[in-house]
């Protein structure tokens, strides 16, 4: 049983940064692929990034391509989520998730963090 959690979250400003973290517990975080996903208020939870076991493969979703960037520390068990340029419409709850298999479908992935809260004003 692999527990996960995260951190980092808070209010910034539009154009401001944050890093996210989640700590992977109670098992080898490193044998999972690591995905971040989000829920606003009133929509679903949707993909971010994610990155396999190795670090060497990541992809990201067309909203944040470009502005994110999923990297891990498995002597760490450690995945981060370093958010640049952050928007308003990035306010969310974020997630980190584990999954044995590589995706960026919600369902595939495992174990779930309790979610970290980012806010960002304009």
């Amino acid at each position: 049983q692999v527990q996960l959690v995260e951190s980092g979250g808070g209010t910034v400003q539009a154009g401001g940064s944050l890093r996210l973290s989640c700590a992977a517990s109670g098992g080898t975080g490193s044998i999972y692929n690591m995905g971040w996903f989000r829920q606003a208020p009133g929509n679903e939870r949707d993909f971010i990034a994610r990155i396999n076991k190795s670090g060497g493969n990541t992809y990201y979703a067309d909203s944040v391509k470009g502005r994110f960037a999923i990297s891990r520390d498995n002597a760490k068990n450690t995945v981060y989520l370093q958010m640049n340029n952050l928007k308003p419409e990035d306010t969310a709850v974020y997630y980190c998730a584990a999954a044995n298999r590589l995706s960026d479908y919600a369902p595939r992935y495992d174990y779930w963090g309790q979610g970290t809260q980012v806010t960002v004003s304009s």
